[in-house]
C-alpha cells in the first residue's frame, strides 16, 4: 500500500470541484448533536494520479471474461458482444427515470413487452414476467406461485418439492423460504432421475418438482416427459429451472416438455457479463394455469399504446420495485433480435459441440463418472490423478496458467468434481490450449505434487482462509491504523 493511503500527506489535491449550490450549514438542528461529528474524518487525500493509479491496479487483480477462458461449469460464463453493452448505454434507456410517467415510457415499455413476446415463444409457454431480477429470484417467484395456486384450489395439505440430488443448490433454498419443505429424489447409474424413487415420493402432500433440464451433470433426461407426467398425474406442478437453456435454444422448449414455470437466466444465456454479484435478471414463464398469479404490474397493450396493468386481483403481487432489471432486458432484446431463430439455435448447437469436445479429450487423463453424450457442460473428477492430490489443488493450479478454474465440488453426486462449461463464444484453439493446461496439471500433479499444494504461486494472493474469510469478513479500511 506505501504512502497511497496515508492521510498524514494533507497538502495533495485530488481534483477541482464546483462551488457548493446549496448552503454548507443549517441543517445542523436537524440532527442530534450526539450524532455529529466534532473532528474531520481522517480521510486519505491524494492526488488523481494516485486515485487513478490505484483503482487501475485493483482493476487488473480481477479475472474477467475479457481476460480470458472461464469455463465455470453451471454458469455460463460466455463472452459478451460488446454491440449489445452500447444498446443498454443509449440515453434513451440509460436515462430514463424509473418513476417517469407512462406516457414517456412509450419506448422502454414497448421493449418489455416485445422482449416478453420472444421470451414465450422460447420457452414455448403461455406468457411471462420480466420481473425477478435473478435465477434464484424467478426461483422464488415461482414457488410462490405454486403457493397460491394450491391455496386457490382449496389444497393447503400440498406441503413438499421434490427436488433431484443433482439440483442447484438455490432450488431448495427458494421453496423453504416459499414455506414448502424439501424431499430429494436420487439420481439412477445414469445420472438421471430414478423414475422408481419418484414414484415413491409422490403422494398427495407433493406440490411438484423443480427440475434442472439438462441437469447439473450435462446430462438431459431422456424421460422428462414421463417424469413431468407422473408429477401431472399426482396432482403437482412442475418447475424448470433455467440456467441451462443455453444448450437446447431453438431444439426443444420447457414447455413442451411439461413445465408449469420455468425461469431464464438473462444474464448467463442471453448477453450480460455473469459474475462479480450481478446485475441479474431471471423472467419466469408459465403455463396457462398460472397466469392469473403473476406478479404486478403486467405490461400490456391497450389502444395502441403500452401500459403497466395493476388490475390483476389473484396476481401474488410486486416481487421487485420498478419493473425487474431494464437494462439487462434491453441486453437481451438486442441479443435475441441479432440472432434470429437460426443463430440462437447455432448457440446451443456450438455449445454442446464445445463440451463434447473437451469431454472427449480430457476423459482420457481424468476421471468421467458418466461417460456419454453430454450438453452443454460435463463433470470430471480429480479423483485418483496422484496421491494426495485434490480437486481444490488442481483448481488453484490451473489460476497459475491462467485460466479460471472450472466450478469444483459440485454437483455433491460426485466425488471431487470438476464442472467445466465452455460456452460456444470459445474457439477450438482456446479448448485445445485449456486441455494442454490440465493434461500438465495432471502430470505435474504426479511428478510434483507439492507444487499443486502450494498453487496458486503467481497470483495476486496466495490461499486464503475460506471459512474465516466468509465468517470474518474485513469490509472497512482502518483509517485510524498505521499504514502498512
Amino acid at each position: 500500500m506505501s504512502t497511497i493511503f496515508d492521510y498524514r500527506c494533507s497538502e495533495k489535491v485530488g481534483g477541482l470541484f464546483p462551488e457548493l449550490d446549496v448552503p454548507a450549514r443549517g441543517v445542523e438542528h436537524l440532527i442530534d448533536s450526539q450524532h455529529l461529528r466534532t473532528q474531520p474524518l481522517r480521510l486519505p487525500e491524494l492526488s488523481e494520479p494516485q486515485v487513478a493509479r490505484h483503482y487501475t491496479g485493483l482493476s487488473k487483480l480481477n479475472f474477467g471474461v475479457d481476460d480470458g477462458f472461464y469455463p465455470l461449469g453451471s454458469c455460463t460464463m460466455k463472452y459478451n458482444p460488446k454491440l449489445n453493452e452500447a444498446m443498454a448505454s443509449l440515453s434513451g434507456f440509460a436515462n430514463l427515470h424509473p418513476r417517469s410517467d407512462v406516457t414517456r415510457s412509450q419506448g422502454a415499455l414497448q421493449l418489455l413487452f416485445e422482449l416478453t413476446e420472444f421470451l414465450r415463444g422460447i420457452a414455448g409457454m403461455a406468457d411471462v414476467s420480466l420481473q425477478p431480477v435473478a435465477g434464484a429470484h424467478g426461483e422464488l417467484t415461482g414457488m410462490f406461485l405454486f403457493k397460491k395456486y394450491f391455496e386457490s384450489r382449496g389444497e393447503p395439505n400440498r406441503k413438499r418439492i421434490l427436488l433431484s440430488d443433482t439440483a442447484h443448490g438455490t432450488n431448495p433454498a427458494s421453496a423453504a423460504l416459499a414455506g414448502f419443505s424439501v424431499t430429494e429424489v436420487a439420481s439412477d447409474e445414469f445420472g438421471m432421475i430414478d423414475l422408481k424413487a419418484l414414484d415413491e415420493a409422490l403422494d398427495e402432500t407433493v406440490a411438484g418438482v423443480m427440475l434442472t433440464v439438462p441437469n447439473t451433470l450435462g446430462i438431459f433426461e431422456t424421460n422428462i416427459l414421463e417424469v413431468t407426467d407422473k408429477v401431472h398425474v399426482a396432482g403437482g406442478l412442475c418447475y424448470f429451472d433455467g440456467a441451462n437453456l443455453n444448450s437446447y435454444m431453438g431444439k426443444t422448449r420447457p414447455g413442451d416438455m411439461g413445465a408449469d414455470v420455468f425461469h431464464y437466466n438473462l444474464h448467463k444465456t442471453m448477453s450480460t457479463p455473469h459474475g462479480g454479484g450481478g446485475p441479474g435478471s431471471g423472467p419466469i414463464a408459465v403455463s396457462g394455469t398460472l397466469i392469473d398469479y403473476l406478479p404486478l404490474p403486467r405490461v400490456c397493450q391497450k389502444n395502441g399504446q403500452y401500459e403497466l396493468d395493476w388490475d390483476l386481483p389473484n396476481s401474488i403481487g410486486s416481487i421487485h420495485s420498478f419493473y425487474g432489471n431494464f437494462l439487462v432486458a434491453v441486453k437481451a432484446f438486442a441479443y435475441i433480435l441479432q440472432l434470429g431463430d437460426e443463430g440462437l439455435r447455432a448457440v446451443s448447437e456450438n455449445a454442446v459441440l464445445n463440451a463434447n469436445y473437451l469431454q472427449e479429450r480430457l476423459k482420457k487423463t481424468y476421471l468421467l463418472p458418466y461417460d456419454g453424450l453430454c450438453k452443454h457442460e460435463f463433470v470430471l473428477s480429480g479423483q485418483g490423478i496422484a496421491d494426495g492430490i485434490t480437486t481444490l489443488d488442481i483448481a488453484k493450479r490451473l489460476i497459475d496458467y491462467g485460466v479460471h478454474p472450472p466450478t469444483i465440488y459440485f454437483p455433491l453426486t460426485v466425488r471431487e468434481a470438476l464442472m467445466i462449461e465452455p460456452t460456444e463464444t470459445e474457439s477450438k484453439e482456446t479448448l485445445d490450449r485449456f486441455a494442454e493446461i490440465l493434461e500438465a496439471v495432471a502430470v505435474e500433479a504426479r511428478e510434483d505434487p507439492q507444487l499443486l499444494h502450494d498453487a496458486p504461486l503467481n497470483a495476486p494472493v496466495r490461499r486464503l482462509d475460506q471459512t474465516q474469510a466468509a465468517k470474518n469478513p474485513v469490509l472497512t479500511y482502518p483509517f485510524d491504523e498505521k499504514p502498512a
